[in-house]
């Protein structure tokens, strides 16, 4: 049931999370991303004559070479003349836009090599990152299965087993795809009975994938192939003949040769289609899509007794869904074989017909469904409704007053096991389905659930613990017991590496309308607050993402061996506290997302962590637009700023790939009333020379990155931005005071964070973190 739910939130979570989006919700989003991956790779050496190094790099001008500027680019909005010089760099295939990435790869690596903690930084994160990364087991038919990165590996393997404690097989190795690793496995769903898988395969980090379908038994993959599939649910029909899955048509921009992924071509008029096995996708059943509304998104799932299949629609990336519902036992004869040669959609029955509210499939009885909804409940509750009544909703698990509801699985027949987020750390409980009365509540240190696996036929239940200084702990839970104990399955152990000499704290932080914003610290126990530390915040702030604790090699080794304060800020705009929360911080409200970050920003300064020219922040696609509207406001709080995939130009994201979903969050510059609200932060029309201002004060060394194949949130907005800063702040001033490096980091075969090999995300991690060790002069610690 979490293939629905992975396939719209995704669209948050990695658009604009960190990973791994906007714009969803599952571990593998920019935050997961810029998290755990980025625990990976670091190399050794010795630190003599590395802090003169640094200060000569940091005196040094570059050598910028300027875009292109067409001038008479001017749109009227609203009656407002608004530039935009750089709108060639829109097209990746054009001249100008080529010869300006090839530019700026070359200028970061010039500024790059100069970075004296690169190399150990990577030795060492690699060593740290070498250590097994497991999922949760999950049964599937008589087998279990469960993937795993031995430490290093490109992409984690899927394994299957008799049991949970037998001998592994391997199932599917995506580290043979490709040779670089940058084919990954997007996506994977089992038949009923898992006599076969279908799966999707992602190349150079795209949100395009391709479904081949496996017959699981003697491993051998079907002559089935679907192509132009994206944000896609999979969900198979109990006779095992076929599956459900979301597509697009083919972009009308693509052109022979052009990889997919690198188009700019806005994605409209999503499909659900039935793939009956053994067929051309070409003969595949359209059972929904919305001629009038071709921006809505869909997502479809089957009931755990095979009987209903429910649609979901959103318009956005807000936590609000239409909801219909097809009783599959009406098809005629021969089922989806027998619907296809009447060229119409399948006649859905509307239980939900507004975008009001989410409503997310827990369990149901026949005709009666339970929900996870936040329903007049922005803490969320469960309730429960019979298709027969659809008038009448009870509630089953009432909406807590102070704790938010973030998940719930119905497991051992009549159970549910509940998640909550309390101050932002999770917490797991037993409930009984039918009464919602609370039966256990599971021992748990402070951290997150990051994976649950357990369906309602399944007496035995695991799930994925971790924190700031655990890498992961598998949990097992034998309902059938009359007294269930929690067991660990398996724990992960990293090498040389001490959790206890590092220490954890949460603050809250008054923000500048006085409300209390949760920050989590991390550093060496014993550490003076003198001021002279190095610090990197980070922050994300939309589209209703939580940032949990979670656990990162690449910051713990800034923090042991740069002496770094690590901060996470759980500002407005996420799902920390609920849909009131994020609702603080997006749409007109956006500012208190950057009002939060910069209190915290002050927080870390007055508390005596760090000082200004000390201090880095980082953020990755809404957390991108995050960091390049605070160093915009606040130049002078900042030593070093790094913007990983950004939504940079709020005026014109909309016009792009996903980019309409995320109005949601931010509005749309087509509205007067929204453009005004935009055109106040958005980064590309707010560089400002803060030196006119205030003499002596100049942007933090910053570095913008991007990759070719990111097309959730495309390039253009990174390429933009950049051109203008280098633009406003270096070459067109003579003698300008803009000493510090502002460059940009351009990834080839990748995307917005998802599906990255390790290399890659070692060498991302290596190079950021080494210019923020560079250009807050930081001395490596042996």
């Amino acid at each position: 049931m979490q293939a629905l739910w992975f396939s719209l939130q995704q669209l948050v979570y990695i658009l604009i999370t960190p990973n791994k989006d906007p714009c969803n919700n599952f571990t593998t989003i920019l935050h997961y991303t810029l998290s755990s991956s980025l625990s990976a790779v670091q190399p050794p050496a010795g630190a003599a004559g590395a802090a003169a190094a640094e200060i000569d790099v940091q005196l040094m001008r570059l050598q910028y070479t300027e875009a292109q500027r067409d001038e008479s680019v001017i749109d009227n909005l609203h009656g407002h003349k608004i530039a935009d010089p750089y709108r060639p760099l829109e097209n990746p295939e054009a001249k100008e836009t080529q010869e300006f990435v090839q530019n700026n790869v070359q200028l970061a690596a010039s500024v790059l090599k100069k970075c004296i903690t690169r190399d150990k930084l990577k030795k060492e994160i690699t060593a740290l990152f070498d250590y097994p990364k497991y999922s949760c087991p999950y049964k599937r038919g008589k087998h279990f299965f469960y993937t795993c990165n031995n430490g290093l590996q490109a992409q984690s393997v899927v394994y299957i087993q008799e049991t949970v404690e037998g001998v592994a097989e391997v199932l599917l190795d995506p580290n043979t795809w490709s040779e670089d690793g940058t084919v990954a496995l997007a996506t994977m769903e089992f038949s009923h009975d898992a006599e076969y898988v279908a799966y999707g395969q992602s190349a150079s980090g795209s949100d395009w994938i391709t479904i081949k379908v496996m017959r699981v038994a003697d491993r051998v993959v079907q002559p089935d192939t679907l192509s132009w599939v994206k944000f896609t649910s999979l969900t198979w029909t109990h006779d095992n003949k076929g599956f459900f899955y979301n597509r697009y048509p083919e972009p009308q921009e693509k052109e022979a040769g052009m990889d997919a992924g690198t188009e700019t071509e806005k994605n409209l008029f999503h499909e659900l289609c039935y793939h009956l096995l053994g067929t051309s996708q070409s003969e595949d059943v359209l059972c929904w899509m919305s001629l009038e509304h071709p921006q809505w998104l869909s997502g479809a799932e089957i009931t755990s007794d095979g009987q209903y299949l429910l649609l979901s629609i959103a318009e956005g990336c807000d936590p609000v869904n239409r909801l219909y519902y097809f009783d599959l036992t009406t098809l005629p004869d021969g089922g989806f074989k027998g619907w296809k040669g009447s060229n119409k959609q399948l006649p859905f029955k509307k239980l939900i017909d507004n975008f009001e509210a989410q409503y997310h499939l827990v369990a149901n009885n026949k005709s009666i469904f339970t929900f996870l909804t936040n329903k007049n409940a922005p803490r969320y509750k469960l309730v429960r409704v019979d298709l027969d009544n659809p008038s009448d909703w009870t509630d089953v698990i009432p909406e807590s007053n102070t704790d938010v509801l973030v998940s719930a699985t119905c497991v051992n027949l009549q159970q549910l096991l509940v998640c909550y987020m309390t101050d932002v750390k999770h917490q797991l409980r037993l409930h009984d389905l039918q009464t919602g009365l609370l039966l256990h509540q599971l021992p748990l240190e402070i951290g997150s659930v990051t994976e649950t696996s357990g369906r309602r036929e399944d007496s035995q239940v695991y799930f994925n613990f971790t924190s700031f200084l655990t890498p992961g702990i598998i949990y097992w839970y034998d309902l059938s017991s009359s007294q269930p104990e929690l067991k660990v399955l398996r724990e992960t152990a990293v090498a040389n590496f001490d959790r206890t000499s590092f220490e954890i704290k949460q603050v809250f932080v008054q923000s500048k309308d006085s409300t209390k914003i949760p920050m989590f610290i991390v550093a060496q126990k014993g550490l003076d607050l003198d001021g002279h530390h190095p610090a990197l915040l980070y922050g994300y702030g939309g589209f209703n993402v939580s940032l949990t604790p979670s656990f990162s090699v690449a910051r713990l080794v800034l923090a042991k061996h740069l002496g770094a304060v690590i901060a996470i800020a759980n500002i407005r705009g996420g799902g920390e506290y609920g849909e009131e929360w994020h609702k603080a911080g997006s749409l007109a409200r956006k500012q208190n997302c950057f009002d939060d970050f910069i209190a915290c920003s002050e927080y870390l300064v007055k508390e005596q962590y760090t000082q200004p020219k000390k201090l880095c922040i980082e953020g990755g696609s809404n957390g991108g637009l995050l960091v390049a509207a605070c160093i915009n406001q606040r130049p002078d709080l900042f030593g070093c700023a790094l913007a990983h995939v950004g939504v940079m130009d709020m005026l014109r994201f909309h016009k792009f790939t996903i980019g309409h979903a995320w109005t949601s969050d931010y509005g749309c510059a087509d509205n007067k009333e929204e453009f005004q609200w935009l055109i106040k932060y958005s980064p590309l029309h707010n560089v400002r020379r803060p030196w006119e201002q205030t003499p002596g004060v100049q942007y933090p060394a910053t570095m913008l990155l991007t990759a070719d194949h990111d097309d959730r949130v495309v390039p253009l907005h990174s390429l933009k931005l950049l051109a203008t800063l280098q633009y406003e702040l270096c070459t067109s001033v003579e003698n300008s005071p803009q000493t510090n490096p502002i460059i940009g980091r351009i990834d080839t075969k990748a995307g917005h964070g998802s599906g990255r090999p390790t290399k890659k995300v070692i060498d991302e991690a290596s190079d950021s973190y080494s210019f923020f060790a560079m250009v807050t002069k930081s001395t490596w610690i042996d």
